[in-house]
């Protein structure tokens, strides 16, 4: 008898729109024509924030802000669904943060994060020269992967349950690596690219306060300690948190929140070994952000 035939997955669309210079071009930059929907919990809506909040974007984009933990049945947040469903027939995947949607036509552009951020920097603001200076896109995108690679999945690996000791190890080498490599840049300068703030830094801080808020929950204590052990990155991390863009828009509330509500492992020594104090640049100093709403 022969074998019944796969059955294909429904294919989810692609959100991926993009803003350009020109009427012509479909999504063209205008002023309050698009949204920003984000939780400032999830490290991807906390570096738009931050972006948005540096570009001077308050009155030029409004943002919504979503609950710090995903609140629909399907793992995403239920106040988006109305805009999945506009702009996909009875869209099937969960309704993921962060989004970028029209609401000229009540639909979404983008969800891809990268490139939200790529064209709020390119095509919004004031200063976008500054945070991204031309030429500087490559060396960004080479933090962004480390950040990504460097940080977040060899830290996550480096304390994940179930993992056998070589493999913690060799990620723990990989985040120590990629920390080391920054701690030696800041000895002799202000920033990651240099002598002034630009797009990378956000992309880095995002890491740090993963590491130290979320992934360092899994670490052990002498892995905290080593990862601890770099004092250029971490007052470097201090300094712009007392940046009103940065410190003001942490939600360490929310995040703890949503690392309890999707984590699934177990925490280790290093989780009593809080490396800054991020509390102390918050809004009010109790973890809750300054409001970023617009209308």
């Amino acid at each position: 008898m022969p074998a019944a035939p796969l059955t294909s997955l429904p294919t989810l669309p692609s959100f991926r729109g993009r803003i350009g210079c020109h009427a012509s071009s479909g999504y063209y930059a205008v002023a309050r024509r698009y949204r920003l929907h984000l939780a400032l919990s999830c490290p991807h809506g906390l570096r738009l924030a931050i972006a948005h909040s540096l570009l001077g974007l308050e009155q030029t984009l409004p943002v919504t802000l979503l609950p710090a933990v995903p609140d629909g049945p399907d793992g995403g947040h239920a106040a988006l669904r109305p805009l999945y469903e506009a702009s996909a027939h009875r869209h099937p995947g969960p309704t993921a943060a962060p989004v970028l949607s029209d609401d000229w036509t009540g639909r979404i552009v983008s969800g891809h994060a990268p490139d939200i951020l790529r064209d709020m920097v390119r095509h919004f603001g004031r200063d976008r020269s500054d945070l991204c200076p031309p030429g500087a896109w490559a060396e960004t995108e080479a933090v962004e992967h480390l950040c990504a690679y460097g940080v977040h999945e060899a830290a996550q690996n480096a304390g994940r349950a179930g993992a056998g000791p070589a493999a913690r190890r060799t990620a723990l080498t990989r985040l120590l690596g990629t920390l080391r490599q920054w701690e030696g840049r800041l000895g002799f300068q202000e920033f990651v690219l240099g002598d002034r703030l630009t797009l990378a830094d956000v992309h880095v801080w995002v890491a740090l306060v993963q590491l130290d808020t979320v992934h360092r929950r899994h670490l052990d204590a002498d892995a905290v300690h080593r990862v601890a052990d770099h004092p250029n990155l971490w007052a470097y991390a201090r300094r712009l948190a007392a940046h009103p863009a940065f410190g003001r828009r942490l939600d360490l509330t929310g995040i703890a929140r949503r690392h309890h509500a999707r984590c699934q492992g177990l925490e280790a020594a290093g989780a009593a070994v809080q490396i800054l104090d991020w509390a102390a640049h918050t809004a009010d100093g109790t973890g809750r952000p300054a409001p970023l709403c617009c209308p």
